[in-house]
């Protein structure tokens, strides 16, 4: 396997999720900057200015062709065209802190409301409603769209798989072990969908019919944070303290790759436009992972920290 880091900004602003667009470059989020970043593969970097306070968190591509991100600081959802035109939408409840976001089968974003236990759905013209879960506290994070036709998110403090459908129906799934924290979420090839439990240590796979399996990581103490999900259908994860990356198959075997800098924080995973799997490295990094003999990179920088900012592991409570 043949891992590079690129640097896409400094150390401080702490690029956290990040997303192919429709014009083939890779999108991502700088939660402590408040901006959004554009990296053309093989060239530099570039990046969007928001508010600097407003804590851009998760990126997905839209039904439109422009991306969409969660503004977790400013109750916000945010839209960037390919062109760097940006448009926000306020999230009618105040102080909901919206999170993890994903299109829907509908045709509209679906996002989560961590602080006021709510899913939201958002147009591509702006116009949102909100949808009340049957649970306070759950802090719900990440959100997919399933094969079935729902929205399948993580209850981070509620311990449970949440799945929405298009009428706003919401049904609950407990997971078997207690306290596990799932937070990442993706839909798989077979119908199933993956998620990632990290205050466990687990991989979890979940049937459209609600049957959970749960996959002990070899370091329990990894942290996985997000997954995602490859054109070959395997599930990729993050070990945010494992420092690696790492895939799991259906039975539950698992393979891990050690990222070169140490402590550089993965967090969010996603398959990149030059089939690649990417993953954004807090510390101020992309990394490319591709087996070796793919198509390596040119005209970016190889990453040479300069200094390593660990930030609090429980930061927005996952």
């Amino acid at each position: 396997m043949s891992i590079e880091e690129h640097t896409v900004s400094d150390s401080a602003a702490g690029p956290y999720a990040l997303a192919t667009g429709s014009d083939g470059a890779l999108w991502f989020t700088l939660v402590h900057s408040g901006r959004i970043g554009r990296l053309v593969p093989g060239e530099e970097p570039t990046s969007h200015l928001l508010d600097p306070t407003c804590g851009p968190s998760v990126i997905t591509p839209g039904p439109d062709g422009a991306l969409w991100f969660t503004e977790y600081r400013a109750d916000r959802i945010g839209r960037i065209t390919t062109h760097g035109v940006i448009d926000e939408f306020r999230v009618p409840t105040p102080g909901c802190g919206p999170f993890g976001i994903a299109s829907g089968p509908d045709g509209a974003l679906w996002f989560t409301e961590t602080a006021a236990d709510r899913i939201g759905r958002i147009t591509v013209d702006g116009r949102i409603t909100e949808f009340p879960l049957p649970v306070t506290g759950a802090f719900p994070s990440a959100i997919t769209a399933g094969d079935d036709g729902g929205m399948w998110f993580t209850l981070n403090q509620a311990n449970a798989i949440g799945r929405i459908g298009m009428d706003g129906a919401v049904t609950l799934h407990h997971l078997p072990t207690q306290a596990a924290g799932p937070v990442g979420i993706a839909a798989g090839p077979d119908n199933a969908v993956w998620f990632v439990e990290i205050a466990a240590g687990q991989i979890g796979r979940i049937t459209p019919d609600g049957r959970i399996t749960e996959f002990p990581l070899p370091d329990r103490t990894a942290r996985p944070h997000a997954v995602t999900v490859d054109g070959h259908g395997t599930p990729w994860f993050t070990e945010w303290a494992g420092n690696r990356v790492g895939t799991v198959t259906p039975d539950g075997s698992f393979t891990a790759h050690d990222l070169p800098t140490p402590h550089c924080e993965p967090h969010g995973i996603a398959l990149g436009p030059d089939g690649a799997l990417w993953t954004a490295l807090e510390i101020g990094a992309l990394a490319r992972v591709a087996p070796r003999g793919q198509r390596h990179m040119t005209g970016l920088p190889r990453h040479t920290p300069s200094r390593v900012t660990v930030s609090d592991p429980d930061r927005l409570r996952n």
